[in-house]
C-alpha cells in the first residue's frame, strides 16, 4: 500500500513524502523546504528518490536542487513551466504517466494558478496531489491563468472519482471557509463543514487532506456551474448558465476578501 507522508513547513505549506514500500521509492511533492524534507525522510528511514513539482512558484520548487545534491534523485517538473524550475530533469505534459514502483500517476495539466501548473492523480491509490490549484474550500489565486483556463482546470478536477482524496498544499481552509460562508450561505454542507474546519484549526489540527465528495458540495469555486450558486452571483458579474463568469466573479471577490 502507498504510504503519504504529510507534515507542515515554512509558514502553512505542506510536505508530502510518497512512499512505496515494495520498491523502496519515495517521491517529493514540490519541495517548499529542502531541510525538512530531508530530514522527515531520514527519520522515516525513507531514501527520496524522485520529485515531483506541480508548478514553478519558490513555495513549490525552491527546494529541488539542495534536495538533488543529497539524495541524487529525478526532477520531474511541469513542461510550461520548466523554464522557471531549477534541476529539472524530466518534463512532463498533459497525459503523461510518472511511476513511483508499481504506482502510476496520471499528469493533469491544470493551469490558472500558474499556466504550466499540473496535478499528479494515482488512481490506485485514489489520491491527488494538486499543488495549488484546488484547495480545501477554495483554489489558488489566478496569477497567470484566465477564468475560462482555470474554469476548466477545475473541472477536470471534478471529474475524479469523488472519493479521492485530494492533497493539496496550503493551509488555508478556515480563511477559505469564511468566504464560502459568504459566497455561498445556505449550503448546509458548507456550513457543517466550515463548523469542522474552525473546530479542527482550533486544536492545531491539519485540515488537508480532503475528498472531493466533499468538495464538490461545498466549495463554491467547485459550484460555478450550479444555477443556486449562479443566481446569488448574478448582480456582481455571474451569469446563470455561464460558470466561468461565475467563476471569475467568485475569484475576484475571494482576491479582495
Amino acid at each position: 500500500m502507498l504510504e503519504v507522508h504529510q507534515f507542515p513547513c515554512l509558514s502553512d505549506n505542506y510536505g508530502f513524502l510518497v512512499h512505496d514500500p515494495a520498491s523502496g521509492e519515495t517521491a517529493a511533492i514540490d519541495t517548499p523546504d529542502a531541510e525538512a524534507y530531508l530530514r522527515e525522510a531520514s527519520h522515516r528511514g525513507w531514501q527520496i528518490t524522485q520529485i515531483w513539482n506541480t508548478h514553478w512558484h519558490p513555495d513549490h520548487a525552491g527546494g529541488n536542487a539542495a534536495i538533488k545534491a543529497a539524495t541524487g534523485c529525478t526532477i520531474h517538473a511541469p513542461a510550461g513551466d520548466a523554464a522557471k524550475i531549477e534541476a529539472v530533469d524530466k518534463l512532463v505534459h498533459d497525459g503523461d504517466v510518472v511511476c513511483l514502483g508499481a504506482f502510476e500517476a496520471d499528469v493533469i495539466a491544470v493551469g490558472g494558478h500558474t499556466d504550466g501548473h499540473i496535478a499528479y492523480h494515482l488512481a490506485d491509490a485514489r489520491v491527488a496531489f494538486v499543488g495549488d490549484a484546488l484547495f480545501a474550500l477554495g483554489c489558488g489565486r489566478m496569477f497567470e491563468g484566465t477564468p475560462p483556463q482555470f474554469w476548466h482546470s477545475l473541472a477536470r478536477l471534478k471529474a475524479l472519482p469523488p472519493q479521492t482524496l485530494i492533497y493539496c498544499a496550503h493551509e488555508y481552509t478556515a480563511s477559505n471557509a469564511r468566504f464560502a460562508l459568504h459566497a455561498d450561505p445556505d449550503n448546509a454542507a458548507l456550513a457543517a463543514y466550515a463548523a469542522e474546519v474552525f473546530q479542527r484549526r482550533e486544536q492545531g489540527q491539519p485540515t488537508v487532506p480532503t475528498t472531493l465528495a466533499r468538495e464538490l458540495a461545498a466549495n463554491p469555486f467547485l459550484r460555478a456551474d450550479d444555477p443556486a450558486l449562479q443566481a446569488l452571483w448574478t448582480d456582481r458579474g455571474a451569469r446563470l448558465g455561464d460558470p466561468v463568469a461565475t467563476f471569475a466573479a467568485l475569484r475576484a471577490a475571494k482576491d479582495n476578501f
